[in-house]
């Protein structure tokens, strides 16, 4: 018998053994045995009962940072089961904690950290998945029995709450995942295909929709949806986790152009001070960057007012930041260099390609600028895919 066939009997044997047990006699179980439950619990999607057998393993291994993360998990599904608002925010905030908890023990995985950052610290107020109270109380009703291991009976759910609402994104959206868990790839596509088209901003569906693709190892295929779900939110960590994990699987770099425009602060006296790294000696042209400078001014004073006359007061944005850049490229044109300065040809060469902006709303950290991202991406999305394949996978 193969070792694995050998453990998958012993593990079945020894929660046929628990489970048979009074509930007395289950208090009794040693660590490894609630250890067992809980994996195979977590394996069949059913957290809700995880979480009494987590809550044991607690206080047996309080200084166990996988326990704190399962717990959290299992205290977030519990959250859907609770009849009042109240309870639910609770379970989340001490979901919260427990992932915090998780984190300090040693767990610094992204996975830890972005759900950290998804729940506010109160624990927050439970997402509307539809105006249409039936079809809000139907998705619920799934999430129920999803985070029970009832699968079949989610989708039923699902399904019904699409039927009841078109415009329910998470409708199809949980459907497609069911799917997915049921290892049926075909409706699963089918479904998530729906969410994408009630609504084409959010990147869920698309990453989700890029799962059962790599499963098949049908990288290039899930390639183009990491890269779709990435330009629909290039500031979702989940997002560019998912970019990235494909990264890792195929052995790909992922980078940015290097462009390091001058950095303004403001001093201790309160004056703007700027920062250029330039060699006034290098005959590349570098000394363009105080076009980028001086572009600043103008569109505090009136350009900005002239490109976006419904906002009344003045931010930084995707137009600007376009504009000065190319300032830059048009000063060091006029100097007659020998060797133009890379990161100035690499301004150049984005431009000529018309990814500029792309560039700037993927790569720039600036909140201001992201505010312009919405209305970019609905008028140019196959310049943002045309930027991440060209020059941040390079192919």
């Amino acid at each position: 018998m193969k070792p694995n066939a050998r453990f998958a009997l012993l593990l079945s044997a020894a929660l046929f053994f628990a489970s048979s047990l009074p509930i007395a006699a289950q208090d009794d179980l040693n660590p490894r045995e609630m250890w067992l439950r809980v994996e195979t619990l977590f394996e069949q999607s059913n957290r809700v009962d995880a979480l009494p057998w987590l809550e044991k393993l607690l206080k047996a291994e309080p200084d166990n940072s996988d326990v704190h993360r399962m717990l959290a998990e299992a205290l977030m599904a519990k959250a859907f089961h609770v009849e009042t608002d109240e309870e639910s925010k609770a379970l989340r905030k001490r979901a919260r904690e427990s992932f915090i908890k998780a984190r300090d023990l040693g767990d610094t995985s992204e996975y830890v950290r972005i759900l950290i950052g998804s729940i506010p610290p109160d624990g927050g107020g439970r997402s509307k998945y539809s105006s249409v109270p039936a079809s809000d109380a139907a998705t619920l009703a799934g999430e129920q029995a999803f985070t029970s291991g009832k699968i079949d009976e989610a989708l039923g759910h699902y399904q019904r709450a699409h039927e009841l609402d078109a415009k329910n994104y998470y409708a199809p959206l949980f459907a497609g995942n069911m799917y997915l868990q049921k290892n049926d790839y075909k409706n699963a596509e089918i479904w998530f295909q729906k969410a994408m088209a009630i609504d084409p901003f959010i990147e869920t569906a698309y990453r989700y929709s890029a799962t059962p693709l790599m499963r098949q190892n049908k990288f290039d295929q899930a390639r183009d949806r990491y890269i779709e779900a990435w330009i629909t939110e290039p500031y979702s960590r989940f997002a560019i986790n998912g970019m990235l994990g494909w990264g890792e699987a195929t052995r790909t770099t992922l980078s940015h152009p290097r462009i390091d425009p001058p950095k303004t602060e403001t001093g201790e006296d309160g004056k703007p001070k700027t920062t250029i790294n330039v060699n006034p000696l290098a005959d590349d042209g570098s000394m363009a960057w105080m076009a980028y400078i001086a572009g600043s001014d103008k569109w505090k004073k009136e350009k900005f007012k002239q490109t976006y006359p419904n906002e009344t007061q003045y931010r930084r944005s995707l137009a600007e930041e376009a504009d000065r850049l190319r300032s830059v490229v048009s000063m060091a044109k006029t100097l007659k260099v020998k060797n133009l300065n890379p990161q100035i040809a690499m301004i150049e060469q984005l431009d000529k390609d018309g990814v500029l902006e792309a560039y700037i709303l993927m790569s720039y950290g600036n909140a201001d600028i992201h505010r312009d991202h919405r209305a970019y991406l609905a008028a140019n999305r196959d310049k943002m895919r045309l930027y991440v394949t060209k020059y941040v996978i390079k192919e």
